[in-house]
């Protein structure tokens, strides 16, 4: 393993989940735009700071880090994905609610005792 393989693997996970975030938003109109863009930023935030940890000095064993790197990469980008679904479920259940029919209403009936006090007045 090596440094030029681990900045492969950050960049291919998290370009792969913005790509998927941004299918969210394409496929999905009732996603919450904001929550997505939300989840885009920590994404490229988490990207920075994985960038910033492959170029850091390391001392001691350099595989040891780097396997500890890929971990980590795997672990938070799960959490992501983890937030992104459920981002998804809440525009599923919401899309669902809307496909409900609503209550009908029974029309409203005459009452016999209406009809029953027009005819003792005439």
């Amino acid at each position: 393993m090596n440094l030029r393989d681990v900045k492969k693997d950050i960049d291919y996970v998290l370009s792969a989940f913005i790509e998927d975030c941004t299918v969210c938003l394409a496929v999905n109109p009732k996603a919450d735009d904001k929550v997505i863009a939300d989840l885009m930023e920590d994404a490229v935030d988490l990207y920075n700071e994985l960038r910033d940890k492959v170029g850091a000095k390391v001392e001691g064993s350099k595989k040891a880090y780097y396997n500890g790197l890929r971990k980590e990469i795997l672990e938070r980008t799960d959490a992501l994905y983890t937030k992104l679904s459920e981002a998804v479920a809440k525009a599923g259940e919401a899309a669902e609610e809307e496909k409900k029919p609503a209550a009908k209403k029974a029309p409203a009936k005459k009452t016999p005792a209406k009809k029953a006090v027009k005819k003792e007045e005439e």
